[in-house]
């Protein structure tokens, strides 16, 4: 993990509108993930907190079928994204904007949620907020997904490490281990979903890169970021047909309990 002084910095990121905008480029959830995530809900009503929501990825086709969201996010910009997005204006999908560590949370939740989102949040002031507003058989679930298997991934790394703005940048880096192995997280379960490949023009394989803290342009000079560019665009490029890279996406899901004491 970063210091706090450099994860802050790099969460913060997060509230510039050009990183919210390039959200929308990043591949989607399939829709089984949505069934596994409904199915560890037993208490009831089955109201859910997403946690660092983002434009709602998850929260949005959650609402569809739960009695209530909340979807939170330290981002402005991204809960505005997101209300424009397909579901975003659902009646039982409640918006809110702070830092988790803070935010006047709702509840309690029969299930918590986090896709690509904890490892930015302090686990010391958050997960004890998030287990006094859970229910008696609520899990924690965590959603990581992203390309598997690309041909061009040792060259990737070697020009994300170029430009990347997060000095602690680390590929390997697995955020259930880590909760894990600092005894704040208990798995319970876990599954993977491998939907049929997907197809996703050069440019806008380029442009997710630049929703994510290690390489927004906000953070980055202009030259860097058109650098990083034309060196992801020149790699993957031989790879296209006809313009479109067809790559498979995997989704990780880990649930399980909170340790900490709340």
């Amino acid at each position: 993990m970063n210091c706090p002084s450099e994860r802050e910095r790099l969460a913060a990121t997060f509230t510039h509108p050009g990183v919210a905008g390039a959200y929308q480029h990043r591949p989607p959830y399939p829709p089984e993930v949505f069934g596994i995530l409904a199915r560890l809900i037993t208490d009831r009503p089955t109201t859910v907190l997403d946690l660092g929501a983002g434009e709602g990825a998850l929260a949005r086709p959650l609402a569809g079928l739960v009695d209530h969201v909340d979807a939170l996010d330290i981002s402005a910009a991204m809960v505005s994204a997101g209300r424009r997005r397909p579901g975003g204006r659902q009646p039982n999908l409640r918006w809110v904007v702070g830092p988790a560590e803070t935010a006047r949370l709702g509840g309690p939740y029969a299930l918590v949620t986090a896709g690509a989102s904890l490892h930015w949040m302090s686990w010391p002031r958050t997960l004890p907020r998030l287990a006094a507003a859970m229910t008696a058989n609520a899990y924690l679930a965590i959603v990581e997904h992203g390309y598997d298997h690309l041909p061009w991934r040792t060259e990737l790394t070697e020009i994300i490490r170029r430009h990347s703005c997060n000095p602690g940048y680390d590929p390997e880096f697995s955020l259930v281990h880590a909760l894990c192995g600092s005894g704040l997280f208990e798995t319970a379960g876990q599954a993977a979903v491998i939907p049929d490949p997907i197809r996703q023009s050069v440019p806008s394989y380029v442009e997710h890169f630049h929703s994510t803290a290690s390489l927004a342009r906000e953070l980055m000079p202009a030259e860097d970021s058109a650098a990083f560019d034309r060196e992801v665009a020149d790699l993957v490029g031989p790879y296209a047909v006809d313009g479109l890279l067809e790559m498979n996406v995997v989704t990780q899901l880990d649930w399980g309990r909170i340790t900490v004491v709340s």
